[in-house]
């Protein structure tokens, strides 16, 4: 759906030194802003095609966002599933990373002609225009490096890289590179740093602006996400409303001593919704404990696929969804990996026999602390299996007994309010915490009391093990530890 376009201007041609140009607000009111290459800066100006979505109807696609999604690199992302395994509790879940990338990419355009529309204060002008153009690609390419079953595999750690690091790799090389240079003169590099930030931040201050838009308490990416999650498992949480949100969005010159994204007082209840939502979605969607344990069970497979040399970790990038259970369940895998590969395949999880809370305390501190060494996570299981098998007097796997150990996710409210007209009590900028009385450390808190480490067992071993849960599971576990 085409937008409105707004009263305020377009870019200024590039300059005989060619510096990038930046907003103007003299241009005429009924010309599109243009980048660098003489192309709309937006691509709905002029749309050359769309895609039908479910969450935005028609999203508008320049020339050059279509050469990006026809590339064979983000085609792949129609083979991965955005939420992994859930798909097997919500048969809906089946939508994927190539829509979520694309509705990220909507909203980004979406964010950025708000912005657009706020005029020369609270607005885009005197921003870099290729500033403005990497943000939308970066958006577009942001999950482009997802290994199979989204973020499921880098809970091994090393030697997996991390799926930002990935993404680097494949934006700066072959021929989503190649699309960068050439159609949209941009630095793939310089993309690749909004999706991957080096430790030093961003080297252009217009691009440090801009990427909060794309990574932060009140992304993009969470605010396509979290109502398309929702949506695909018909379920009633994550509600937010987008719409309000990307209109109260600013860019306050002066927060601190620097520029940063704000939000107006309108912003305040969308933005909470967002936060409370995503704790929803968590607590009901993203650590429901059959996903959960469909997880681990992958992340067991191809982690001893890994330690026997029969897989590399570069092997893993390309991979989708299916080709990744394909080799897992080849003949020469070892025979954890081909078990495993086979039950996920079939879907026949392993069952808990065993769910521990934060108020078991030193329990859940030593099995928590296991999440971070998946090597040492494999030395306790095998131990635990080896005790088990010697009390019962039964023969048990040691690829039968998992940990499943849920991430401690980030909490975000690094977000600062404007007022044109405070309320007797307030100032025409506070932050967050200072209008809402919320805290990081209340979702933190909220999150540590609901997480729950559980071990999970093949179904055969689920009714011995709940049998003598107390006078051998509980004690050897304590042993192991």
């Amino acid at each position: 759906m085409r937008e409105e376009r707004s009263k305020g201007g377009r870019t200024k041609r590039p300059q005989t030194n060619h510096q990038s140009p930046t907003i103007s607000v003299q241009a005429s009111m009924w010309q599109p802003w243009l980048d660098a290459t003489g192309l709309p800066l937006l691509p709905d100006e002029r749309p050359v095609s769309s895609v039908r979505d479910s969450l935005y109807d028609l999203i508008p696609l320049g020339p050059r966002e279509k050469k990006l999604i026809n590339t064979p690199a983000f085609l792949r992302l129609q083979r991965v599933k955005q939420l992994g395994f859930v798909y097997r509790i919500w048969p809906g879940a089946t939508h994927t990373r190539y829509e979520h990338s694309l509705g990220c990419y909507y909203l980004a355009v979406r964010a950025l002609r708000s912005l657009l529309q706020q005029g020369e204060n609270g607005g885009l002008y005197g921003i870099d225009t290729s500033s403005i153009q990497t943000l939308v690609v970066a958006a577009l390419l942001h999950d482009i490096g997802h290994y199979p079953f989204s973020h499921t595999i880098e809970e091994l750690g090393p030697p997996i890289a991390l799926h930002e690091h990935v993404g680097r790799s494949i934006i700066e090389n072959g021929e989503i590179a190649t699309i960068l240079e050439r159609d949209y003169q941009l630095s793939p590099a310089r993309v690749a740093d909004f999706i991957d930030p080096p430790k030093t931040g961003l080297s252009n201050p217009d691009d440090e602006l801009l990427s909060h838009l794309l990574s932060g308490a009140l992304d993009i990416d969470k605010l396509d996400y979290l109502p398309r999650d929702a949506r695909a498992c018909n379920v009633p949480y994550g509600g937010v409303d987008v719409s309000r949100l990307l209109d109260s969005l600013r860019i306050h010159a002066n927060v601190n001593g620097e520029r940063r994204i704000v939000v107006t007082h309108k912003g305040v209840s969308p933005l909470h919704s967002l936060l409370h939502g995503r704790q929803e979605m968590f607590d009901n969607i993203y650590w429901h404990h059959t996903s959960r344990t469909m997880q681990v069970m992958l992340v067991r497979a191809v982690h001893d696929a890994l330690s026997s040399g029969t897989l590399t970790a570069p092997q893993l990038v390309g991979l989708d969804d299916t080709s990744l259970l394909v080799l897992l369940a080849q003949p020469s895998m070892p025979t954890s990996s081909r078990v495993l590969a086979e039950e996920l395949d079939l879907r026949r999880p392993y069952k808990s026999v065993l769910e521990i809370s934060r108020l078991a305390g030193s329990l859940f501190k030593r099995l928590d602390a296991l999440f971070w060494d998946s090597e040492r996570r494999r030395r306790v299981g095998q131990q635990l299996t080896i005790e088990l098998a010697s009390v019962l007097n039964t023969e048990i796997a040691d690829y039968e007994i998992l940990f499943d150990i849920p991430r401690s996710e980030k909490w975000e409210m690094d977000v600062w309010i404007t007022f044109a007209h405070p309320p007797v009590g307030m100032e025409p900028l506070m932050s967050w915490v200072e209008v809402t009385g919320l805290q990081p450390d209340d979702l933190a808190r909220y999150e540590l009391h609901q997480r729950r480490i559980r071990i999970v067992v093949a179904e055969r071993l689920r009714a011995l093990l709940l049998e003598h849960r107390d006078d051998a599971l509980l004690p050897a576990l304590d042993k192991v530890l």
